[in-house]
């Protein structure tokens, strides 16, 4: 099998939305060919594979004939084939043309909703992570939240992508949105308003003489964004007491992923040389390696990533090259482990399959599926331990974590000092979080401690100042996970 090469690497629905973290290559319809499929399945234990599929239509015949009201054929295949592909793995899935139709829509970078990401989990659909800035981020709906109603009308009955449609709607129109919220046991409803959603894939801010860089999502035109983000610090930098930039805080906190090739290149960017990531699948030939191409636009700088529960997929790449490599000091909570790399294919004017092909690995050649990134500097976001919840190993039906490097990871020798003395969470008297407020941002704040350590510079009084925007577009072409947006 020859794949063209547009990988994806995210986790969620996006309703108004995005779905869950995956990888993600585009393969093209002729490279799965419907007869030479057919020949294949008659050649392979013909005879079990006549009965079963004799079955299947003795069960279509049972069902047409018998079932409380008339079924279409159309209705009852499409059930079949969301069962045939949706129980292999929480990230594989069937959509139907529409379903494509509507995630190439999606992925335009801007569409009406609540700016939630959503995954379907045994039946329900459980909240990724709000979009910053959008109406969900503002109500205060966390990652880990079940949506159970929708403008008070339940949506148990429903799947993924009926929940998703009900949570879209016109920019202007009210919803409201009835969760329960399993670290508290509690019931909450939230009224919102429908807006046009603006995806910000980069923030950055400068605290003192610290470069601070926010990636949302590894959408097209990220690593262009996020390096002209960078060239605006180091100017503004200019005018600090040191007059440069002195350390850059990267955070991927909440981050699902998106394309294989920003995320690569978002790495490159901090890395000279050396392997980045590898994928490798049952197909042999498909099996790829991207290497570092000799630049690091920081010449040096120390970096200190953020990660928590939310950060999956594509942050897991950068994450575990950046650590690998000893290149960046990896701050906050465990990411989310999903090491795994989808295939998006185009089935003709029929839909598309999205299929787990390959797994990928760190440079050490690590495998996270299921496990994560363990940070090198634990520091929970809220005194809750772990705010986020829940991640890849907590979903039904998960791939297994098999291959690469097996051994205990060798503990680093470079951490700086400091890393004794931060606390591994808020202390009750630290404020609510508050996104407009950096210092009530604990990860945020012992990040600064530890690059102003490693950059030689005292610890100044938290930082106050409001990350700002870095706007970059997202082609509608863009291959995304499958994520619902709202």
């Amino acid at each position: 099998m020859k794949f063209r090469s547009g990988l994806l690497l995210g986790t969620a629905f996006l309703a108004g939305l995005a779905v869950g973290p995956g990888a993600l290559r585009l393969a093209s319809s002729g490279d799965f060919p419907g007869a030479a499929l057919a020949r294949e399945i008659s050649h392979d234990n013909s005879a079990e594979t006549v009965r079963l599929l004799t079955l299947l239509g003795t069960v279509m015949d049972v069902v047409k004939a018998e079932y409380v009201h008339p079924v279409s054929d159309k209705d009852l295949i499409n059930n079949a084939l969301d069962g045939m592909v949706g129980n292999l793995d929480p990230h594989s899935s069937y959509m139907t043309a529409a379903q494509f139709h509507d995630m190439q829509t999606e992925i335009s970078g801007k569409f009406g909703g609540l700016g939630l990401q959503v995954q379907g989990e045994s039946g329900h659909v459980r909240v990724v992570s709000p979009i910053d800035g959008t109406p969900a981020a503002r109500a205060g709906i966390q990652p880990g939240d079940f949506i159970t109603m929708v403008d008070h009308k339940s949506i148990d009955d429903l799947t993924l992508d009926q929940a998703v449609r009900k949570m879209r709607g016109d920019p202007g129109t009210k919803i409201s949105l009835t969760i329960v919220r399993p670290k508290t046991g509690k019931t909450l409803t939230f009224d919102m308003t429908r807006e046009i959603v603006h995806v910000q894939i980069v923030k950055s801010a400068l605290y003192g003489s610290t470069g601070y860089i926010r990636l949302t999502e590894f959408d097209d035109d990220l690593e262009s964004a996020m390096h002209a983000a960078f060239d605006k610090l180091k100017a503004q930098a200019t005018k600090a007491p040191s007059g440069k930039l002195t350390g850059i805080i990267l955070d991927l906190r909440s981050n699902p992923g998106g394309k294989l090739d920003q995320a690569i290149a978002v790495s490159d960017d901090f890395i000279k040389d050396g392997e980045i990531v590898s994928i490798r699948g049952r197909h042999a030939e498909n099996n790829q390696r991207w290497d570092a191409k000799g630049t690091d636009i920081t010449n040096g700088l120390p970096i200190v990533v953020l990660t928590n529960g939310g950060s999956a997929s594509a942050s897991e790449i950068v994450a575990g090259a950046l650590k690998d490599h000893h290149r960046a000091i990896i701050l906050g909570e465990k990411t989310f482990g999903k090491g795994s790399v989808q295939t998006l294919i185009p089935i003709g004017d029929q839909g598309a399959v999205r299929l787990t092909t390959a797994r990928y690995y760190t440079p050490s050649g690590r495998s996270i599926q299921g496990l994560g990134i363990t940070p090198d500097i634990p520091v929970a976001e809220t005194k809750d331990d772990d705010a986020y919840g829940y991640r890849e190993a907590d979903l039904s039906h998960i791939l297994t974590n098999i291959g690469g490097n097996r051994t205990n990871e060798t503990p680093r020798t470079d951490i700086p000092p400091i890393a004794k003395s931060i606390p591994k969470m808020p202390d009750a008297s630290w404020p609510a979080f508050d996104a407009t407020k950096p210092a009530t941002d604990f990860q945020l704040q012992q990040a600064i401690k530890v690059i102003n350590a490693m950059a030689g510079l005292s610890n100044p009084a938290p930082a106050t100042a409001p990350a700002t925007e870095v706007k970059a577009s997202t082609p509608a072409t863009s291959p995304k996970p499958p994520e619902a947006r709202h």
